[in-house]
């Protein structure tokens, strides 16, 4: 069985439709290379079938999302990125100053979610996220312009 009919099964048995564009939103989302926009999406899926419109991509993504298939994250450009879930839940630290990206795994943030739900009764969905600052080379660059006369 295909990835993709993994996927068509699954959203059957949520009660949702595989329809042609459904399927093409899910295939461009699913081998897209790391992070894609909705726009990113809809230019995929237009190269075939250029009907579909961006409130088709989005109610997919949401769909997909419920089903923790899918997730999104503000990457801090702007839009929203989404991502075909992976195996493992990753996050990312941000620089706010240089734009880099780095991930880091989900131990980092076991610990947070138990205290979180001892504390607080809720239980908290960090299963892919983003956490802004600045990287060690833009603390080192601040810190030098902050000695500078």
């Amino acid at each position: 069985m295909s990835c993709e009919d993994n996927t068509a099964e699954l959203l059957r048995r949520a009660g949702h439709k595989m329809t042609p564009q459904r399927l093409m939103i899910v295939r461009a989302l699913r081998h897209s290379e790391g992070h894609v926009s909705a726009a990113g999406i809809l230019e995929q899926v237009r190269e075939n079938y250029p009907f579909v419109d961006i409130s088709t991509v989005y109610r997919t993504i949401d769909v997909l999302k419920r089903l923790r298939l899918a997730t999104s994250t503000d990457m801090g450009s702007g839009d929203v990125v989404f991502e075909w879930s992976p195996a493992e839940p990753h996050h990312h630290l941000i620089c706010t100053a240089c734009g880099h990206v780095a991930e880091i795994g989900h131990c980092y943030l076991d610990e947070l979610a138990g205290h979180i739900s001892n504390d607080f009764g809720f239980a908290p969905d960090l299963h892919h996220f983003a956490i802004f600052g600045l990287c060690s080379e833009c603390q080192m660059a601040e810190a030098a312009d902050a000695d500078a006369p």
